[in-house]
């Protein structure tokens, strides 16, 4: 009894743990965010940006991005494996344009390392900033996070606002509120204890030399999460990312749910994979180097996203209730429902902080639908893994290619 109480608890404590650190960001998340000093130095640049099928999208995209260049900036759209004209609008939109077609290697990372050998075989700016083809990023947000990266000589990523489409449905306006708490209000709580942040794909700016280092992070590569892997490496390497809150780069939340789910779990699949090799890594090196920072990611990428991480406190709860009902102890079910009570407490206020204007309390009926699709993206996990990368459905567009 005493050995399977003790195990229990164990595990009841190591579920906690994401809990404290999820508690510790959304309550620094929590003042009003305020203007700081832009750095002083703006260095050159190229805007890069991957695109797979965005005929319909880049013109917009490049002509916004065009308004934060400067002379001897160059903006650089990689069209990917394209099936449409992506590349003959982009040039007529005024970008530079190369073209990519590898069938065998699918993937925005591969995209981005054709695009980043391309800019170095023809002239390297100090700063690379990525934005996604269905992205905006003003002209003010471009050079602040450019000037950033270059005062700091470290990534800084943008805070990425996914907003809702029009008439979105209750589980849409749900989702947008999580992906607003995983994307802006946890890092910012972060970047408020001094932590790094991950990297969010689209919005963010390197120095261009961290990508040339000797056995430095590669970007050739089909992951699901390359953006996230990207920062980690990075990290690894020395250079944590930063978060700059200053700066957003939005996009919309696609509104077929088909789309959705494709987006979920390219996304909770990608993350989760990296979770176990990467933890234990960031840990080895806070530890060798005295870098509190790894440990700081290492605790922030063991966060579960937030319906994953109820649901993985419930399961707990219910094994600690199931081992008191046979007669065990009460400490795992103490600790897991301690663990639970102050994740819907945190839930509660995250939801208060960033849902404001987007959540009704009508909302709440649509959380058992939101509960089960995801806990069918972590069955998918479990027995039928997600490894090949998939571009998400664009609204009036077929099934994802």
């Amino acid at each position: 009894m005493l050995v399977v109480d003790l195990l229990l608890c164990a595990l009841a404590l190591a579920g906690a743990v994401p809990v404290v650190v999820l508690a510790a960001q959304i309550l620094a998340s929590l003042p009003p965010l305020r203007q700081t000093p832009v750095a002083p130095r703006r260095p050159s640049l190229a805007v890069l940006v991957p695109a797979h099928d965005e005929a319909g999208l880049i013109a917009g995209t490049v002509a916004a991005l065009h308004a934060g260049l400067r002379p001897g900036d160059r903006l650089l759209v990689v069209a990917d494996n394209c099936a449409d004209a992506t590349a003959a609008t982009a040039r007529a939109a005024g970008a530079e344009v190369v073209e990519r077609h590898d069938s065998a290697r699918r993937g925005k990372g591969y995209a981005l390392d054709h695009g980043y050998r391309h800019l170095a075989g023809t002239g390297l700016p100090e700063t690379l900033v990525v934005v996604d083809a269905d992205c905006a990023l003003a002209p003010a947000c471009l050079d602040r996070i450019a000037r950033l990266s270059a005062a700091h000589d470290a990534p800084v990523q943008a805070a990425y606002r996914l907003d809702p489409p029009p008439r979105a449905s209750a589980s849409l306006r749900l989702a947008t509120v999580a992906t607003v708490v995983k994307q802006i209000g946890r890092p910012l709580g972060g970047h408020r204890l001094g932590w790094p942040c991950g990297i969010s794909g689209t919005g963010f700016a390197v120095p261009s030399r961290l990508l040339g280092l000797p056995n430095g992070p590669s970007l050739a590569n089909g992951h699901l999460a390359e953006d996230l892997k990207l920062g980690l490496d990075l990290a690894l390497a020395g250079h944590p990312p930063r978060f700059c809150p200053q700066a957003e780069v939005r996009s919309v939340l696609p509104a077929g749910a088909a789309a959705r789910r494709t987006q979920q779990t390219r996304w909770e699949h990608g993350h989760l994979s990296l979770i176990l090799p990467y933890a234990g890594a960031l840990a080895r090196g806070a530890l060798r180097r005295g870098d509190a920072r790894l440990a700081a990611m290492a605790l922030d990428l063991c966060v579960l996203p937030l319906v994953t991480l109820a649901l993985a406190e419930a399961g707990l709860v219910a094994l600690g209730a199931a081992w008191r009902g046979l007669g065990g102890g009460a400490a795992p079910l103490l600790v897991s429902g301690t663990s639970l009570a102050l994740l819907i407490l945190v839930l509660g206020m995250a939801a208060r902080r960033w849902g404001a204007g987007l959540l009704g309390w009508r909302d709440v009926a649509a959380v058992p639908g939101l509960v089960a699709g995801k806990a069918a993206i972590l069955l998918r996990f479990v027995g039928r893994r997600q490894t090949e990368w998939v571009r998400t459905e664009r609204a009036g567009e077929g099934p994802p290619r």
